[in-house]
């Protein structure tokens, strides 16, 4: 366990969880592999850029990685943003300086025109997972992409779950009426299909980001409603529930403070696996056409030429390969999880 960690004072419960969790050496390992490649993505900036990461220039510091210069302060005769792939500027840099560039020298969006063979061009030691049709480094597409589809689904994750959790305490903690009511709509909103509304709104509104990740919240906000309902339920009838209760203490109070942290259990545990079934909702609709825009770093997309291009097998390989290790390790992990809040074990 790292130092910073070993000071932190634990209930005697949650000890025994993290000894639980730390026995599946399976998802405790999985846990590191995934926050590790998680964090080299987030710097996918100082990985792969079509940018240099520092510049020494004439006695001068440049960072074109985080700030826009023009070709005339490198010695050009454009006031335009410099292009740092072009011979000509990387010559006048080289006369009178040094350039420090990211380890793979293309951006997710940046196209190479200087292929030895037409696009899809295979691995080379220039695109280490060769480039898509377009021209585009796959190496690069998979970092950003892996990032993208990762913070989406921390996004989906933690928005639908947030308004299950509220919606299933509402449910079982008033009951009746409300219980009722909520039973019925969730019925009927659980029949509509979802991937018909998709196509509709897709050829409505322009898809990005935000306006898929609203969409899928309106479906996926249902998974946890079931699970704290039931614990609400169940705890709702406690005798410490019924003494606040009875003390005055007000519904709100006793639904957050003495309820809700047991009803978290249940969501804890299905937090992994919903996280792996966001990233695949995302990548299903990347690869049907109705996700993000098709010049967005996707691993949806990467499988999608895939199918197109099968002379290019790195491409199916590349995309099927990072989602299922994504897939895999959330998996693990959730297993894991599972079974540090599982009662029975010891």
């Amino acid at each position: 366990m790292p130092p910073f960690l070993r000071d932190i004072r634990l209930a005697p419960q949650s000890k025994q969880r993290l000894a639980l969790f730390r026995a599946n050496r399976r998802g405790f390992w999985a846990l590191w592999i995934f926050v590790a490649l998680f964090a080299c993505s987030l710097f996918a900036e100082f990985i792969a850029n079509d940018r240099p990461l520092v510049v020494f220039f004439r006695g001068t510091w440049f960072f074109p990685v985080v700030v826009d210069y023009t070709e005339k302060d490198f010695g050009g005769l454009f006031t335009t943003r410099a292009d740092f792939r072009d011979p000509y500027l990387h010559d006048l840099i080289a006369g009178e300086g040094w350039i420090l560039w990211a380890p793979i020298r293309y951006s997710y969006d940046t196209i190479n025109h200087n292929l030895p063979r037409p696009a899809p061009a295979p691995p080379s030691f220039d695109d280490w997972l060769g480039t898509d049709d377009h021209g585009r480094d796959v190496a690069a597409r998979l970092i950003y992409g892996f990032r993208l589809s990762v913070l989406f689904g921390l996004a989906l994750t933690v928005i639908s779950s947030l308004i299950g959790v509220v919606v299933g305490a509402m449910q079982g903690y008033f009951g009746g009426w409300a219980d009722l009511i909520g039973q019925r709509f969730l019925e009927v909103w659980g029949g509509m299909p979802e991937l018909f509304v998709l196509i509709i709104l897709s050829s409505v509104i322009v898809p990005g980001f935000w306006t898929l990740l609203g969409i899928l919240v309106l479906f996926s906000w249902t998974t946890l409603v079931s699970a704290v309902r039931a614990e609400f339920l169940r705890g709702r009838n406690f005798t410490y529930v019924e003494a606040a209760r009875a003390l005055g203490v007000s519904d709100m109070t006793i639904i957050f403070r003495h309820v809700l942290p047991n009803a978290l259990v249940a969501t804890l545990t299905f937090t992994p696996f919903t996280l792996s079934s966001s990233i695949v909702a995302l990548t299903a609709l990347d690869f049907l056409g109705l996700g993000l825009p098709p010049d967005s770093p996707s691993l949806g997309e990467l499988l999608r030429q895939g199918k197109e291009n099968l002379q290019a097998p790195w491409l199916a390989i590349t995309g099927f390969a990072a989602i299922a290790l994504q897939v895999i390790l959330l998996v693990f992990i959730g297993e894991a999880v599972r079974d540090a809040f599982n009662p029975r074990k010891k």
